[in-house]
């Protein structure tokens, strides 16, 4: 899906689609981290809730929400979240708007928000099927492999 894209902070009124678009993300297309097993996949899910997100948004971190309209429609396409110290948290893209450019700029909109706090990098810990995203916009792998709710991550950091 194409259309235009713009970067908001998310608000309450965004809660229900941002938990479809975290949840629906992380089951369709991130099926090379949790092979569909639910025991990978439900541990990954279980602090994807609205109630989890209304918390998010009225916390102290930063969280946005990628709005992409189309002739017809508006929908919110991508969710970012970063915390106050630099750290990513969430980088999350809506099926429908795979392969479109909105993790990129969710994710140049969170590394503008971090500069503006003075930082000087950011970090963030990928899985298998962002690794190549994240190395095609800057970050480097810092760790090593490690397991996280049964998903295989690791550390990556992009200065600025």
């Amino acid at each position: 899906m194409q259309g235009s894209c713009v970067v908001t902070s998310a608000q309450a009124a965004d809660v229900e689609e941002i938990t479809k678009v975290l949840r629906r993300s992380i089951a369709e297309l991130c099926v090379a981290d949790h092979l569909g097993e639910t025991s990978k996949l439900e541990p990954w899910l279980a602090n994807k809730t609205a109630e989890n997100v209304l918390q998010w948004i009225e916390g102290p971190d930063l969280v946005v929400a990628a709005h992409l309209q189309t002739d017809s429609t508006r929908f919110i396409a991508g969710v970012g979240m970063a915390s106050k110290v630099g750290e990513v948290l969430l980088n999350y893209v809506h099926p429908d708007a795979r392969l479109g450019g909105v993790s990129k700029t969710v994710m140049l909109s969170l590394e503008d928000h971090l500069r503006k706090l003075g930082l000087t990098k950011a970090r963030l810990t990928s899985t298998v099927t962002a690794e190549r995203f994240y190395r095609s916009i800057g970050y480097i792998e810092t760790g090593g492999t490690r397991s996280h709710r049964g998903v295989v991550v690791r550390d990556f950091e992009k200065v600025f």
